[in-house]
């Protein structure tokens, strides 16, 4: 499925090319693989994977088992594959956060994703909703920002840590409405979004996979999503374009890594069995029923995509003054 983000680079517009040409056979994986995601259960991160992990079970012949490995907004996850053997039985979903904002902040992470990962596949491309809890007076995203203005520093915004996709997001946004708002960092999307529900934080920008099922039943209200267009989970959702906010646009992404040293044989079957998986129907309608757009990658493609996304969220950074604190 073709990216949809205008920010992303267009060279992925060829994101359904066939399989790299080096090594789709030859190797097969000869026990269970381990699938490290580094958020809790139940996250956006989280949900994506597990969807695809059902589907290379089926398709590797071996159990593709995820395992939660969290904290340190995505570091310890990513390590714990980085320290892996290169094997191809280890396998990370990466994110945003994680491999392309985690590197501005914290400068002795002890290992490099973008030199210590090897990248096997996109997975996935979402939108975020901002979301606040139903007791928010605030009905419209105009309202919501008048209320903020109004009353600097009162309203704070949960996040899945530090330099996390719903991090930035939110900056981004600070930085494009103007506000004064506190953040307060989880170990998770998930944490997070129950908080805002409980009304212990005010708002959030969540991942749609993470935070449909809990719009859908009332107990957030979304008040606008940040893609391009409007989600069709939400059509009555404005996006914050059109809500006067073109500077607060963005997406988040998720990708299939190993551990650098991998041999091309079995990158080669693990990107052609991402790639074949995310062609299937029912794996891109329940992604797509999940809030995410299921999108495959070549390996180069996204080394491309990090490169340049580093760059991008680099500036974010610099220009809200964020540390590993948040």
């Amino acid at each position: 499925m073709p990216l949809r983000r205008r920010h992303l680079p267009l060279a992925l517009a060829g994101l359904s090319a066939p399989a790299p040409a080096r090594a789709q056979a030859g190797w097969a994986p000869s026990r269970p693989l381990r699938f490290v995601v580094p958020f809790p259960a139940g996250g956006a991160t989280d949900v994506a994977a597990r969807i695809l992990a059902e589907r290379l079970t089926e398709t590797l012949g071996q159990p593709v088992v995820v395992e939660n490995r969290t904290g340190s907004s995505g570091n310890i996850g990513m390590e714990n594959v980085v320290r892996s053997a290169p094997d191809g039985h280890s396998l990370l979903m990466g994110t945003t956060g994680a491999l392309t904002v985690n590197p501005h902040l914290f400068p002795n992470l002890g290992f490099d994703p973008a030199k210590d990962l090897a990248p096997v596949s996109l997975v996935f491309t979402t939108d975020s909703a901002l979301i606040v809890n139903p007791n928010m007076p605030a009905q419209s995203l105009a309202e919501f920002l008048a209320l903020a203005r109004s009353r600097p520093g009162a309203f704070s915004y949960g996040s899945a840590g530090a330099g996390s996709s719903t991090h930035m997001a939110a900056e981004l946004f600070r930085l494009a409405a103007g506000i004064q708002v506190l953040h307060v960092p989880y170990r998770g999307s998930a944490p997070a979004l129950n908080d805002t529900v409980a009304g212990n934080v005010q708002f959030m920008l969540d991942q749609l996979p993470s935070c449909i099922g809990q719009v859908q039943a009332g107990r957030v209200r979304a008040l606008a999503v940040t893609g391009p267009r409007r989600s069709p989970l939400l059509p009555e959702v404005p996006t914050v374009a059109e809500a006067g906010l073109p500077g607060a646009e963005s997406t988040s992404w998720g990708a299939v890594l190993v551990p650098a040293g991998t041999p091309d044989a079995a990158i080669g079957r693990l990107h052609a069995a991402v790639r074949e998986a995310l062609a299937v129907p029912a794996v891109k309608e329940r992604m797509a029923q999940a809030g995410a757009d299921a999108a495959s990658s070549t390996p180069a493609e996204l080394a491309a995509l990090m490169r340049r996304e580093t760059e991008r969220w680099g500036k974010v950074v610099k220009d809200a003054g964020i540390s590993p604190a948040g």
